[in-house]
């Protein structure tokens, strides 16, 4: 399902092509075998607290959410092979790399999903 990503902290739309990964087919390839990624799509991840970019063609911007959508950990351009792990985060949202410093993304503002 597509979901729309708005920054509350300036009411501005972070991504307008969000789509969650909730099957387990969805979650076990996620980006793995995408060519590229544009600044206004992202890949949502729900009930997870680590990523892995085993397969990855590019870095990857990495957010990390709590259960009320607030940010608390943000990694920038993480390459391929890597890990990344985040304490209390109940939601982890990937996205090009340099899409963060773009669009002014930061750690505390709190993301609403519309669908």
């Amino acid at each position: 399902m597509n979901v729309t990503i708005v920054n509350k902290r300036n009411n501005k739309i972070v991504f307008s092509k969000a789509y969650e990964a909730k099957s387990f087919f969805l979650k076990l390839r996620g980006l793995m075998f995408k060519k590229t990624l544009t600044n206004d799509e992202a890949l949502i991840f729900y009930k997870t607290s680590s990523i892995h970019t085993c397969f990855m063609r590019f870095p990857l911007d990495i957010i990390f959410l709590d259960i009320n959508r607030k940010i608390i950990k943000i990694v920038e351009s993480l390459g391929a092979w890597r890990m990344v792990y985040c304490k209390g985060a109940y939601c982890t949202i990937e996205t090009a790399a340099g899409t963060v410093s773009l669009k002014d993304i930061r750690v505390n503002d709190i993301l609403e999903f519309k669908t």
